[in-house]
């Protein structure tokens, strides 16, 4: 601090006989405390903003504005309500504390561009510090007056639209440091205080807001909560919250000497104009001066702290190499291609080959296959990059009704042409096209595989695990879609492993020739009927699925002759099919009682007929449904009051993982011994609405399953958050883990 403006401060106090108590510390700069800007609104209206630091208040009676300019005059400032505060040394006088904005009227002649506007003030400290009268100059730019004209609806039309999407009538954009203006003081030995002055039309994200010490091993920052902003449904993020105006809030620090020394606070942020134009992500660093404290904080054991299984994933992400990242996402692959998200790819691929029999051999398997998985490693990885850029699960779009309708709609077909109904082939002009490109694509077999595979990608399996998550919260964080999206196409190549192998394998186990490869045809028909019943199970009532799965079991088992008597000297094969006709018949009949009887588990089709005792009877656990942040913010208020624990399950229909826990993991004995006490809140987001958006923006999920705990005092335990499908065994030793 300069020695003048200190001399000056001390003079002043002592004329004013003020009470000095700052425990010996030394002043804050009254630049520090007082921190003033100034803005045109229009040609008739400026406004005067005012930052004050927490502590420390300015006297209504000494703001005033000033013009240098001639021609000029400012009308006397609105102030608004401040505080009545009595002063040792102006008796009862009215104060303003923390933020304070202040309109004044501009009388200026016509054409008039510039005003040289000063602004004087002057404050005091809660503590007795008063600080002398301060002043600061603006050189403010006055918008252009628009000329006044006849209303026009059509051109009023016009111009709204071209202010909204091609901005033809905005002015020029503020340079990313004048449209978010970031401060930083210290507002005492162990708090520093930041805030953000944003220009008018222009708004900052509460998600993008993040603050780091560089290089500090005495001080760290403690925990801090960021205000609240305005909520807004947003083109590039989906359901965020945002800030105009103004942002600030305090941070504790955590400081192991008491010596004074020197920090340096890093702060990232990313914002956008009103208009709909985005700046890049920015960040600013701001040396500050720490003064002696008497708060140490005690030496702590070397801990670190619990990380849920997606954090651990983008841990590794910030800090391994390229190699051993693409390695273990590959790894991951591995191990979702044996999740049920991949199985119904099976008898997709399988069909595509066998739609092509005639023509397989194992190099072509293999290329019909790579074809597949490498669009639907593409693919996958480009709506996964772009959930991550847009904070949404575009993967959701594609479980509309309808997209599920005519995509179970063209597996019908596909079934049907392989039971010889009709031959499926491109007209022959697109066919020669394809010929003279390239005599492998004949028929279009790569692109009919390629295509099948990216919409398979999007619709066969949605549902989230852990890696996918991790992926995308790292790309979220860092901004790096480059190693993200490699993450993730390497994942998706791991997870198509057994497809690619299926392929190759099928020029050795397919026939090549007479009545086996019909007979072929017909079996993978019969499963391309059963991949459109598992997908039309999503949206139709689960009876009708039952009934459908009746028929798929029943008129196939016709078809293998499992009504009809065996000749008596009969292959072993037809002695087979024969076999697999009479078990399918069977379990068709018994699954047609079950929809009579009015019951929707094909795998438990006579329950309610005493077959089965109640008590050896699996129960799923008893959710209570939640579809807003408000119910769940008063469901979590009711469970504090009774002291309770809480588990909150994301569930979808069309999200296989959510089924296979709903019918494995919930109804397991241990699981449901565990989850006694519980309270068990569910939330069903199946139809993507607002409401289920915002649920799962609240805590940064892309998508079902996911399943989030609290512990008796309503915090959450971010660690412990299952992300994907969990078996009994497992799920259990994590609900340990709350417990504890």
């Amino acid at each position: 601090m300069p020695s003048f403006t200190i001399i000056a401060v001390l003079l002043f106090s002592l004329f004013c006989q003020p009470v000095w108590a700052f425990d010996n510390a030394e002043p804050l700069p009254p630049d520090q405390v007082f921190q003033v800007s100034a803005q045109a609104l229009n040609t008739q209206e400026i406004e005067l903003s005012f930052s004050i630091l927490d502590g420390y208040y300015l006297y209504r009676d000494k703001i005033k504005a000033e013009t240098k300019t001639a021609q000029i005059q400012l009308e006397t400032p609105s102030f608004p309500e401040g505080e009545t505060r009595h002063d040792s040394n102006f008796g009862d006088v009215i104060v303003f504390r923390h933020d304070l904005k202040v309109p004044v009227r501009v009388n200026a002649p016509a054409g008039t561009t510039a005003l040289q506007l000063t602004v004087k003030y002057q404050g005091c400290a809660d503590k007795g510090l008063c600080y002398p009268p301060m002043s600061k100059t603006f050189d403010l730019s006055l918008p252009a007056a628009e000329p006044a004209a006849k209303a026009d609806p059509l051109a009023q039309l016009v111009k709204n639209a071209a202010s909204v999407k091609l901005n033809l009538f905005e002015d020029e954009l503020l340079p990313p440091d004048k449209a978010y203006q970031f401060f930083a003081t210290v507002k005492d030995a162990n708090t520093l205080h930041v805030n953000w002055e944003i220009a008018p039309g222009y708004y900052l994200y509460k998600e993008k807001v993040q603050l780091e010490l560089i290089k500090e091993s005495g001080v760290t920052l403690g925990t801090y909560t960021i205000p609240a902003g305005t909520p807004k449904e947003d083109e590039a993020f989906g359901k965020v919250e945002v800030f105009h105006d103004e942002l600030r809030f305090d941070i504790p620090l955590n400081r192991t000497s008491a010596q004074a020394e020197t920090i340096k606070l890093k702060a990232k942020f990313q914002g956008c104009a009103d208009r709909g134009v985005c700046y890049p992500p920015m960040s600013k660093e701001i040396s500050l001066n720490l003064p002696a404290t008497t708060t140490v904080a005690q030496p702590q054991p070397a801990t670190s702290a619990p990380l849920s299984e997606q954090d651990q994933i983008v841990k590794s992400l910030k800090q391994d190499s390229l190699a051993m990242t693409l390695l273990t996402f590959f790894g991951f692959g591995l191990l979702l291609s044996l999740t049920p998200c991949v199985f119904p790819m099976v008898p997709i691929l399988s069909g595509i080959i066998i739609g092509h029999g005639k023509n397989t051999s194992v190099l072509h398997g293999f290329l019909l296959s790579l074809s597949y998985v490498t669009a639907s490693a593409i693919t996958y990885t480009i709506f996964g990059v772009l959930a991550a850029v847009f904070g949404s699960n575009l993967q959701v779009l594609f479980q509309q009704p309808w997209i599920i309708a005519l995509f179970s709609t063209i597996f019908v077909l596909l079934a049907l042409s392989m039971f010889g109904f009709y031959h499926l082939d491109l007209p022959d002009a697109i066919r020669a096209k394809l010929h003279n490109s390239s005599e492998k694509h004949r028929n279009g077999s790569f692109w009919g595989a390629a295509i099948m595979g990216a919409l398979s990608s999007l619709i066969v399996g949605p549902c989230v695990a852990a890696p996918l998550a991790g992926a995308l919260i790292y790309i979220g964080q860092t901004g790096n879609a480059l190693l993200g999206g490699s993450a993730l196409f390497v994942m998706g190549i791991g997870m198509g492993v057994p497809l690619l192998m299926l392929g190759a394998s099928a020029g050795k186990l397919l026939p090549q020739k007479g009545d086996w490869l019909n007979s072929v045809n017909a079996v993978f028909g019969v499963i391309m009927l059963a991949v459109a019943v598992w997908m039309l199970s999503r949206i139709l009532p689960a009876e009708i699925t039952m009934l459908l799965w009746s028929l798929l079991l029943i008129v196939p088992a016709i078809y293998l002759n499992a009504l009809d008597s065996l000749p008596e000297h009969s292959t072993g094969w037809r002695k087979l099919w024969k076999g697999l006709g009479v078990i399918m018949l069977s379990y068709g009949l018994i699954l047609l009682v079950g929809f009579g009887l009015g019951n929707s588990n094909p795998l438990k089709p006579l329950q309610g007929l005493g077959i089965t005792s109640a008590a050896a009877a699996p129960q799923a656990q008893h959710f209570e449904k939640v579809s807003s942040v408000a119910e769940l913010e008063a469901k979590l208020q009711q469970a504090k009051t009774n002291h309770q624990l809480v588990m909150l399950d994301f569930y979808a229909d069309w999200c296989i993982s959510c089924k296979e826990m709903e019918a494995y993991t919930f109804t397991d004995a241990t699981v449901k011994q565990h989850l006694s006490g519980f309270m068990l809140l569910q939330a069903d987001v199946t139809d993507n609405t607002e409401a289920d958006k915002a649920l799962l923006a609240k805590f940064k999920l892309i998508g079902p399953p996911g399943v989030i705990f609290y512990d008796k005092n309503q915090q959450e335990l971010p660690a412990l958050r299952v992300i994907g499908y969990q078996d009994a065994a497992a799920f259990a030793k994590t609900l340990q883990r709350v417990k504890s």
